[in-house]
């Protein structure tokens, strides 16, 4: 805002006389220029005198002459003083005097009398009428910030109405603000204006603005506005957030998009703190960010302690101290007893809770998909799967393509045990012909039925039989064909005869020894279990296993045991790194519902006697089930025996000269005819087969 002229000039007097005032008496006391400064403090006195006799108006005249009086006085006394010090303050003094009060502008007459033949005065558009200063009583809080306001300049051409401290933070506030003119909406004003009146960075993240809604006593609308500033606020919930403003700073814009905090709750003995959120109605299902969740949990997304539970809406985050999948789950013959809907536990999620399979569903006998790599765990899940089932009292065989340790120890609790393509395929002619037998045997109430566990009278216990290493098995050159058709068989069948079949491999894929009908029966009427799967591989796996593309699990971490520590200080000694325990060996995922989840199988040390997991007495089949089979000739040392003549139908003219074992053509009773030749699905058994055809 520009000085007024008068006030410019006046101060400009001032300015330049104050050196005279100071220099006339020391250079020349009796010189023209004193004696003028004396004269005119005489007139300036005289008239103030005649001032005070008049009376009206003589404050307004007393301060106009006041400058010539004092300049008089000055000079008097500058002659009386020594030195120039003294002369020079008091100099300085009287120019101050005058730049302050302005007695020559601001003593001039307020009321000046308008000439009579002065013309009229044009008419004017009157001026928005101001909006009355604050009031004076605004406590000095208030008053600290309108001075803050004023002095930038009072943005967005504003007012602050009042102005109150939030308890316990010295720098937050909120500001009740109105619009200059009244009527008019407040526009313009932007947050940076608000952050540099009162030096405050971050604008977006501590200042807000809020609407102002009519009370008693106030208006409100466009024209008010309500400003929060909460630097202290925001640097509080930077270092120091609830867990509620946590969730919603960090994993309801990163980690899961969208969701809202509703509780955590931590579990000290088992180390694990679980947090529970939902989506608003309206919002999709949870997009899950695990990078951006273990991030914002503090936790390493390598560890395997995060994992996400979804129910529709409800989300349960489960961090745990350890990762769980690294905790090794003795079984007990509890858990591995099924309960009366022939549910037993194979591991344990995540979440704590136990991952459950099963021996029977209300079709019929449950079969079983178990797929892992070399060193997965795949013989110590066949070995849980096989100790319930016996506990559940079925009649266990189990066939294996090649002998180790596990497998013979198992056998020494099962009806049947043995290694070789051999042993399988004989294995497999029996429990088709046992199909046929048990067709024709009828129940406590004298007619014949599918199997069902719940119908009482079943005249035969359940059958459950395994084949070890399925996919090497299959595609052997001569009884590979045989064993995938007596598999397929099975799969179809058995299910109505109490027989349920347990394929453990390396893979599950059609091409690599699997038939289509094969998975889609196993799949059908069982809960697979697949572990330690390739990254590589794992979009490839779910799908082949009928999973939805949003639903296929992220891959495992390369190892649950936390990173060793120290590997800086072991560099810079020169000191080689500790080896590598993966610690990832029977954990994978269990695939229920069509939806995989992450799991951690029990563990059997077949270290230790393992008589405590498996019931007393071993289940076997009865004897009129072992007459029929022994009646059709399949009941007998599958195992030493060798290839009966006409096992495995009539024998060609090439066989019996050339001394070799016979093929497994036509059996004679229980099973399939020849084997196929369509079945084949891969260059090794192609060349199988036109070996088998030119008999190379």
């Amino acid at each position: 805002m520009s000085l007024p002229r008068s006030v410019a000039l006046e101060r400009i007097a001032y300015t330049l006389a104050a050196p005279v005032l100071a220099a006339a008496p020391n250079l020349d006391p009796q010189g023209p220029v004193s004696t003028v400064i004396v004269l005119a403090g005489v007139a300036g006195g005289a008239a103030s005198l005649h001032a005070l006799g008049k009376g009206d108006g003589a404050g307004r005249r007393l301060v106009r002459l006041s400058p010539l009086t004092l300049a008089a006085a000055l000079d008097l006394a500058a002659k009386s003083t020594p030195g120039w010090g003294w002369d020079a303050l008091m100099a300085a003094g009287w120019l101050a005097a005058g730049w302050t009060v302005l007695p020559l502008s601001r003593g001039a007459r307020r009321r000046v009398r308008r000439a009579i033949t002065a013309p009229a005065p044009v008419p004017r558009l009157a001026a928005a009428p101001q909006a009355p200063a604050p009031a004076d009583d605004a406590d000095a809080f208030t008053r600290g910030v309108r001075a803050l306001w004023e002095r930038a300049g009072s943005p967005g051409r504003t007012r602050v109405v009042k102005a109150s401290r939030h308890p316990g933070m010295p720098h937050d506030l909120t500001m009740l603000l109105r619009a200059c003119e009244p009527g008019r909406p407040i526009s313009g004003l932007r947050e940076a204006d608000i952050a540099a009146a009162f030096g405050i960075t971050d604008a977006k993240e501590v200042i807000t603005l809020l609407p102002v809604t009519q009370q008693a006593g106030r208006q409100g609308g466009p024209g008010w506005l309500e400003v929060r500033l909460t630097p202290d606020e925001a640097q509080r919930r930077r270092t120091a957030p609830s867990d509620h403003e946590r969730w919603a700073d960090t994993i309801g814009t990163k980690g899961i998009p969208g969701s809202v905090f509703v509780r955590k709750v931590r579990n000290d003995q088992r180390g694990v703190t679980y947090w529970t959120a939902h989506l608003p109605d309206g919002v999709p299902e949870p997009r899950i960010d695990q990078v951006a969740l273990c991030k914002a949990m503090e936790v390493s997304s390598e560890d395997g302690r995060v994992f996400v539970t979804t129910a529709g809406s409800d989300i349960l985050v489960s961090v745990w101290d350890s990762s769980p999948l690294a905790t090794v789950y003795p079984a007990t013959r509890d858990l591995l007893t099924p309960d009366a809907e022939g549910r037993w536990v194979v591991g344990y999620l995540p979440s704590g809770q136990p991952a459950r399979n099963r021996v029977h569903t209300d079709r019929g006998a449950a079969h079983g998909l178990l797929v892992a790599p070399s060193g997965g765990g795949k013989t110590q899940l066949m070995a849980l799967f096989v100790c319930a089932d016996a506990n559940y009292g079925a009649v266990v065989w189990l066939a294996s393509q090649a002998p180790d340790e596990k497998t013979t120890t198992l056998g020494r609790f099962v009806d049947r045990q043995g290694t070789g393509e051999l042993y399988m395929v004989r294995a497999m002619r029996a429990a088709l012909a046992l199909m046929e037998i048990r067709s024709a045997m009828p129940w406590a109430d004298g007619r014949l039925h599918d199997w069902d566990p719940r119908l009482p009278g079943c005249p035969y216990a359940p059958l459950s039989v395994y084949w070890d290493e399925f996919l090497t098995a299959a595609r052997e050159g001569t009884y590979g064909p045989a064993i995938m058709d007596g598999a397929e068989e099975i799969s179809v069948k058995g299910r109505k005869y109490a027989i349920g079949e347990k394929i453990a491999g390396q893979s599950f894929f059609v091409q690599d020894g699997f038939t289509q009908l094969l998975r889609e029966n196993l799949c059908e009427n069982c809960i697979p279990v697949v572990l330690k799967v390739a990254p590589k591989k794992i979009t490839t796996v779910f799908r082949e296993l009928g999973i939805a593309s949003e639903d296929i699990p992220d891959p495992l971490p390369r190892s649950f045991s936390k990173a060793e520590e120290g590997r800086i200080d072991r560099i810079m000694r020169g000191e080689p790194e500790p080896p590598n325990d993966s610690n990832t060996g029977g954990v994978g995922w269990i695939v229920e519902s069509r939806k995989p989840e992450v799991l951690r199988t029990l563990y059997i040390n077949f270290a230790e006697p393992v008589d405590h997991l498996f019931p007393e007495t071993i289940t076997r089949l009865t004897d009129h089930e072992i007459a029929e089979l022994d009646a059709r000739g399949l009941w007998f040392d599958w195992q030493n025996e060798p290839p009966r003549p006409g096992e495995f139908g009539p024998e060609t003219d090439d066989e019996n000269q050339g001394g070799g074992s016979p093929r497994p053509g036509k059996p004679r009773s229980g099973g399939k005819g020849a084997p196929r030749h369509d079945t084949v699905t891969s260059p090794r058994q192609a060349l199988d087969a036109i070996k088998h055809l030119t008999g190379a």
